[in-house]
């Protein structure tokens, strides 16, 4: 058994496990739909979702491997791409664009076709910020046109969640999304169901995430997503303060720029290192730091 422990009552949202459990199960499907409804804030009403396969192998032989936390589609067949991400990655926004490739290729039929697509979403849960100047948490992207700032396509929608600018407290939660996020940023802190959350899908949510009701195996993978979220942390911060450091060596601005450029390579080799010494395949490592798989072979 995993030697970590665990006192809180309720999962981390963050670890793989709690995120898949909770969002990526038909036994759960009801709090994933929840929360989509609330994310996209009226403009849709999802009634159902169908998991697909969150696997997929490209139709090459050289073409990469994608592997999706959630991947499903609602009952008018747009397709939703939700992903957990713990960490920065150097090419994350290349990453979000080559998973929705994957839900567009895979709209195409056999025989005839007029190219009409359903809506595609591709939604990042970040609990890291992508646009550190910016204050605001949630983005919404979609392609325009340069020049009158219209939507050019509005099937294609990518959403960005920047969890920890996201501080809101109980007593300041007014919508269901409000709500969500508290959840999702707060749950492995929680010994109970807080008062503001009291509508049935969250009483749904506080039963399946506490951990006592867990299975012997259940609690097992928990405690080893745990221990593997735990790792995953202690080695970019260890990486991004030997980053700083070196950066305060070399002195002033050209010591710190070369400090960032040092700590985010060597929180890449780190985090690489890590991962390899968990058996994780080379190819998901380098999705995961954005190092060649050569680089990574060698470390």
């Amino acid at each position: 058994m995993c030697s970590e422990g665990i006192v809180e009552r309720y999962v981390n949202f963050y670890t793989d496990f709690a995120f898949k459990k909770l969002f990526g199960t038909e036994i759960n499907k009801e709090l994933l739909i929840s929360f989509l409804n609330a994310l996209l804030h009226g403009r849709e009403k999802i009634e159902d979702i169908t998991y697909l396969n969150a696997e997929h192998l490209g139709t090459q032989e050289y073409d990469r491997r994608a592997v999706f936390d959630v991947y499903c589609k609602n009952e008018k067949g747009e397709h939703f791409i939700v992903e957990m991400q713990k960490g920065e990655q150097q090419f994350f926004k290349d990453r979000s664009i080559y998973y929705s490739t994957f839900a567009i290729r895979e709209q195409a039929p056999r025989g005839d076709w007029n190219y009409e697509l359903k809506g595609i979403y591709t939604i990042g849960i970040l609990n890291f910020s992508i646009y550190p100047d910016n204050t605001d948490f949630y983005h919404e992207i979609k392609l325009i046109d340069i020049d009158t700032k219209e939507i050019f396509y509005d099937k294609l929608t990518f959403i960005y969640l920047e969890m920890p600018k996201f501080t809101k407290e109980e007593d300041k939660l007014e919508t269901l999304f409000d709500k969500w996020l508290y959840a999702i940023r707060n749950l492995a802190t929680l010994m109970k169901r807080p008062e503001a959350l009291q509508e049935m899908v969250f009483t749904r949510l506080f039963e399946a995430a506490e951990i006592a009701k867990f299975d012997r195996k259940e609690r097992y993978e928990y405690e080893e997503s745990l221990k593997n979220y735990r790792d995953w942390i202690s080695v970019i911060e260890t990486a991004e303060n030997k980053g700083v450091a070196k950066g305060h060596a070399k002195g002033l601005e050209e010591g710190i720029a070369k400090g960032r450029e040092l700590g985010e390579k060597e929180k890449a080799i780190a985090i690489a290192r890590q991962l390899k010494d968990m058996n994780i395949d080379v190819e998901v490592i380098s999705r995961s730091t954005g190092l060649d798989i050569k680089e990574i072979e060698r470390i």
